[in-house]
């Protein structure tokens, strides 16, 4: 079983339903036999650049910011009846990531459930830091991407340097 908490106090225009199925997808295909519940939270602009700042010393907004939780993923059977390990937390800047998807013509929901995906696959320990890791993260994302039905197209104009996020 998997929980994914979707928090969007500001009311940006999103389909929880949909960034819950992105999250959804990625944690059914990566892990079968272990459970979790990771938070969405949808912010401005403001907030992601002082996480940003904070945790990555970059002083600017980003799209997604994954923070991963330091309990480490561990099988059902060895799990407490009442409790699911929590993976961490994914910040999107709503403002940043529209933008962004409307500069490249994309569909902003599809962009969304990108960063969603995207930002699941660090929860789960895949980076983009080499490119061996690239291409392991890639073909996750692929995979999880083919399964929502958003075309891989999406990926390259949104994603970029090895060293991004």
């Amino acid at each position: 079983m998997f929980q994914i908490d979707i928090m969007n106090e500001k009311n940006y225009p999103v389909d929880p339903i949909s960034l819950q199925q992105a999250a959804l997808t990625v944690l059914q295909g990566q892990s079968e036999r272990l459970e979790g519940s990771l938070t969405v939270v949808i912010e401005d602009d403001e907030a992601v650049a002082a996480l940003n700042s904070r945790y990555r010393g970059v002083d600017s907004a980003t799209d997604v910011l994954s923070f991963p939780s330091e309990m480490p993923m561990m099988p059902i059977e060895m799990m407490d009846e009442d409790a699911l390990p929590y993976l961490g937390d994914l910040i999107i800047a709503y403002p940043y990531a529209l933008a962004q998807a409307q500069r490249e013509g994309h569909d902003a929901m599809q962009s969304f459930s990108l960063l969603v995906v995207h930002g699941t696959l660090h929860l789960l320990g895949y980076d983009h830091d080499t490119l061996e890791n690239r291409a392991e993260m890639w073909a996750a994302q692929e995979t999880a991407l083919m399964a929502l039905g958003i075309s891989t197209a999406i990926v390259p104009s949104l994603e970029g340097s090895i060293d991004d996020h």
